[in-house]
Order: structure tokens, then sequence, then C-alpha cells
């Protein structure tokens, strides 16, 4: 009777997990269509001729210019607040919603780029480059780079909720934090790096390659070092 019981709160807990989480994962694609479709009017305005790198900087100095783009960067704020809120709302622990934070951002961006794809055509490569974000200054980057850390941000967040839900929480310690600090300041530095030189003709030797596959390398292995620490299975204690 007993494992029974358990087999059924067992049942009910990965129907209630599996539910909660492709509700997330509906709300991210639906938020990543809205980005998409914000992107299409803002390159219809800022840049009518066509969206390419290097790109041709507007000046300031106009007004309506200045005001799209301080509207812009306050778009971005309200899109973090957002999934910070959605994250939240979604998880009922720290974990849970620091995974559903992860799962939110990295849907959010891989559906932005397929819904462009299907919108305009765009981008015709991974390859292709892109301005990233405005906060706190201009990020750029090939597709790929974004895209790869979207992933990484996936795959971490579902074995977060999977051990979550094993009653296996994950042990990071201080110095784990910090080096998880570090690897995200060397991502966002490659990107912002880029992003102070995207009118210059040779735009693209400004994003270096091996200084992000550190930074993502290195919080994929502090991820398996506190996978490592896990504490024991504590749904199969009725087992014994």
């Amino acid at each position: 009777m007993l494992i029974c019981q358990e087999t059924s709160n067992l049942s009910r807990r990965l129907s209630e997990t599996l539910a909660r989480f492709f509700a997330v994962v509906i709300f991210s694609i639906a938020c990543g269509y809205i980005e998409a479709a914000v992107v299409v009017y803002l390159r219809a305005i800022f840049y009518p001729a066509g969206f390419n790198f290097p790109l041709t900087l507007f000046g300031l100095d106009n007004p309506l210019w200045k005001k799209f783009l301080i509207t812009e960067v306050g778009r971005e704020i309200a899109t973090l607040v957002v999934i910070f809120t959605a994250a939240w709302l979604f998880g009922k622990s720290k974990q849970q919603r620091f995974a559903y934070f992860l799962v939110i951002f990295a849907v959010w961006d891989i559906f932005y780029y397929i819904w462009l794809k299907f919108l305009i055509g765009w981008p015709a490569s991974i390859m292709d480059w892109d301005i990233l974000f405005l906060i706190p200054a201009v990020w750029a980057s090939p597709v790929l780079a974004p895209v790869l850390v979207s992933a990484t941000m996936l795959l971490c967040a579902v074995e977060i909720l999977y051990r979550d839900f094993r009653n296996r929480p994950l042990k990071a310690s201080l110095v784990d934090k910090v080096g998880f600090f570090l690897a995200a300041f060397a991502a966002v530095f490659t990107f912002c790096f880029a992003g102070l030189h995207i009118a210059e003709p040779d735009y693209k030797t400004y994003f270096y390659w091996p200084v992000f596959a550190l930074a993502d390398l290195s919080a994929v292995a502090l991820f398996l070092k506190c996978l490592l620490r896990a504490e024991p299975d504590a749904t199969k204690s009725y087992d014994s």
C-alpha cells in the first residue's frame, strides 16, 4: 500500500512538473514572437535600406531617433522584468525559479531567431551578425554565439528541474558562484567588446571566439562539478 501511494504521488508530481514546464515553453515561444515582431519594425525604422554589417550608425542629434533609442532601452528593461516575474510565478523554490528563468531566456532567444527567419527570412546563415542587447552597452556577435549560450542554459535548466523533481538539489559553493559570475562576465565582455566595433570594416575580428568558448565551457564544467555534489535521490527512499 505504501509503495502504491508513493508511486501515485510521484506520478502526480511528474504530471505537474511536465505541465508547468510546457506552459513555460509555450509562454517563451509567444514572447519570442513579440520580440521578433518589434525588431521587424525597428529595422524598418532605423535601417530602411537593409540591416547589414558593418552597420551605418545613426546620429543621436535626431530627436526622433533618440526617442526611439530610449524607448528601446526601456523595452529591454521591461523584457527582463517580464522574464524574472514569470520565473518567480512558475517556480516554487529558488532552484525552480532559477531554472525557469534559464528556460524562459533560452527558449525566448532561440525562437526569436526562428520567428525572424519565418517573418523576414533572416538570418540567412547562423554566422550572420546581430545586435543582441543595448544594456549597458551594445552587444553584438554572430547569431551562433547567443544560440549556443541559450542551448547551454536550456540543458542546464532541464537538469536542474529533473534533479529538483527527484529531490536531488544542486550544491553550489561560494567559489562555484564566483566562477559562474566570472564566466558570465567573460561572455558578456566578448559581446560588448564586439559591439564597440560594429561600424568598422573588420568588425568580425573583434569577437574573440576563444574567450567566448572558454567562458561557456567553464560554466558547463562548474555546473557538472555542482552535479557531483547533488544529494542522494530521495524519491527512491520507499524502496528500502
